[in-house]
């Protein structure tokens, strides 16, 4: 009996110490803000990056990363702009890009704009809310006009999931592609969540054409880049995909893959989340 009360006692101070750090990580966490160019700002902290549109007219959001940050971020926007915050546009279904939506809608009375697909999977979640869920959804794009900018949100099938959006600030000159771009690091590609990796470099093949050699570009994680960062994301992509789709057809097994590796040239864009091995996994599943 003593050994169980121990060892219950023991389990229940583990929960408590696994509780409290991830309070802490929360608390310890900081929100900053950059101005980017003519209204437009972006936000960093844990999880997606933000970008905001701050003017006359309002405030328009991009994404809001967790639920537990949701009263940083609107006070991070408050440092910018005292506006409403009135629109909120999810880049794609993910939680650290979703996580503050109820609370910008419940709180704010901001409206969430996404592609169909994120509605319905952020429904299929057991513990969804309602109000966490986009009101105004769409299936290839819509057109805000907005602060003195034209925001054109576009759809981009198949790409890091199956409800990628990306954001484009014409008079701005500024992209928001989410997650079709991780700056300087091994990207995600969500393979269960409809995300392929042909989509994936399609996608930023074309992102990557309509740019201006001066574009700014909040990616979905990292930080503010380029047109010439966003070229070398693709040139890692494609040649990747091209060494681990030939050690594929020459019948070496994902195991064998994974020993090879990508060699020396690509050791500094694995990272905490997609290692090396993760990047060559989804490879070789994907192709």
């Amino acid at each position: 009996m003593r050994s169980k009360i121990l060892l219950v006692t023991a389990i229940t101070a583990l929960f408590s110490a696994s509780s409290a750090i991830s309070q802490d990580r929360w608390a310890d966490a900081k929100i900053t803000s950059q101005p980017v160019s003519g209204s437009v700002h972006m936000l960093e902290g844990m999880g997606g990056n933000i970008g905001v549109s701050a003017g006359p007219e309002g405030i328009l959001i991009i994404d809001d990363q967790y639920a537990p940050l949701a009263e940083k971020i609107a006070m991070a926007i408050g440092d910018i702009s005292k506006q409403p915050i009135k629109y909120i546009v999810n880049t794609h279904y993910h939680g650290d890009h979703t996580g503050s939506n109820a609370y910008f809608a419940e709180a704010k009375g901001s409206t969430i704009f996404a592609h169909d697909n994120v509605r319905k999977r952020l429904a299929d979640k057991e513990d969804h809310t309602h109000a966490e869920l986009p009101v105004v959804t769409y299936q290839q794009g819509m057109t805000f006009h907005f602060n003195g900018d034209t925001i054109n949100v576009m759809y981009m099938p198949a790409g890091h999931t199956d409800s990628d959006s990306v954001v484009w600030f014409e008079e701005a000159n500024v992209l928001h592609p989410g997650d079709l771009f991780f700056e300087g690091r091994f990207p995600y590609i969500d393979l269960d969540g409809g995300g392929t990796v042909t989509g994936y470099i399609n996608n930023v093949t074309k992102l990557i054409g309509m740019l201006k050699d001066d574009t700014k570009i909040i990616p979905g994680h990292g930080k503010l880049a380029t047109k010439a960062d966003y070229q070398k994301a693709l040139d890692m992509l494609v040649d990747t995909t091209a060494m681990v789709k030939s050690m594929k057809a020459e019948g070496i097994s994902l195991d064998d893959a994974v020993e090879q590796g990508l060699g020396e040239k690509y050791t500094a864009w694995a990272w905490n989340f997609i290692t090396e091995e993760k990047w060559i996994s989804t490879l070789y599943k994907g192709l």
